[in-house]
């Protein structure tokens, strides 16, 4: 890279929450010099609205799925069938978010699970990255990773575990998505995992309009505030901006497979 740029890896958008300033969000994200976001869909209606915006925005990518927090989806008939056809648009470069909420329960277990695998499956076919939604989930979401294999990258969301999980995820092939929270000032716990996390697994991200990191905790997130997030990955890690800018930046690339420039 020329100059320094940010690639916010997990951004909601297309939320009603930036309805009313979509254009100025936009406008912020590139005077950030945050010139590169993915698009993230949650279920299928979500999934097609990411592909629109993706496919009227240069430097936005699409990543499509049914998050397990909308097991609504699954009962539809031919729910992955739809998917799989949204997926084939060339903006969309991974299947996701998928994986286990037990926190929020919207769905047994076995149910999740079903609809996490059914999309594993289809990322394989269409030989995409998945990026994993995992909240109170790790033994499980760990367990259908090591059953599954899935060779074309493993994106962890907004990862927030220990290290010992840290080392399990990244042993199998994952990359760990840092956002808002590792800038929390009661979150010692996580700053000390970042701090010995192997630079070459790491991305960055936002989750936009969630987990806004310091000093905008508790209002709405977006994506120029993931250089917050690149900052402290710089002090924890006693290095300049401009690396982990490089770092977090060829990491996105590769695992998503996008062109450097």
């Amino acid at each position: 890279m020329n100059t320094l740029q940010f690639f916010d890896t997990h951004a909601h958008l297309c939320s009603t929450q930036f309805d009313d300033d979509r254009t100025m969000v936009l406008q912020r994200m590139q005077a950030a010099n945050v010139t590169r976001h993915l698009e993230i869909a949650y279920s299928l209606e979500s999934s097609r609205r990411v592909v629109e915006f993706a496919h009227s925005n240069d430097q936005c990518w699409a990543v499509v799925g049914v998050q397990p927090n909308h097991p609504e989806d699954a009962l539809q008939l031919g729910w992955i069938e739809q998917l799989r056809h949204i997926a084939q648009h060339p903006k969309v470069v991974a299947i996701g978010e998928i994986g286990f909420d037990h926190f929020h329960k919207k769905a047994p277990v076995d149910v999740q699970e079903q609809m996490f695998r059914k999309q594993i499956t289809l990322a394989a076919e269409r030989k995409l990255p998945i990026v994993i939604h995992s909240r109170d989930a790790h033994a499980d979401t760990l367990r259908v990773l090591r059953d599954v294999k899935h060779p074309y990258g493993v994106v962890m969301h907004s990862f927030a575990g220990d290290l010992t999980y840290a080392r399990e995820c990244i042993a199998l092939g994952c990359t760990l998505s840092l956002s808002g929270p590792i800038t929390f000032r009661n979150n010692l716990a996580m700053q000390l995992v970042v701090q010995q996390l192997d630079l070459a697994h790491v991305m960055i991200e936002t989750d936009s309009p969630y987990l806004a990191p310091h000093p905008y905790r508790g209002k709405r997130n977006e994506p120029s505030y993931v250089v917050q997030v690149a900052q402290q990955i710089a002090l924890l890690h006693e290095c300049r901006l401009e690396d982990i800018a490089h770092h977090t930046w060829h990491n996105a690339c590769r695992v998503f497979g996008l062109p450097l420039s």
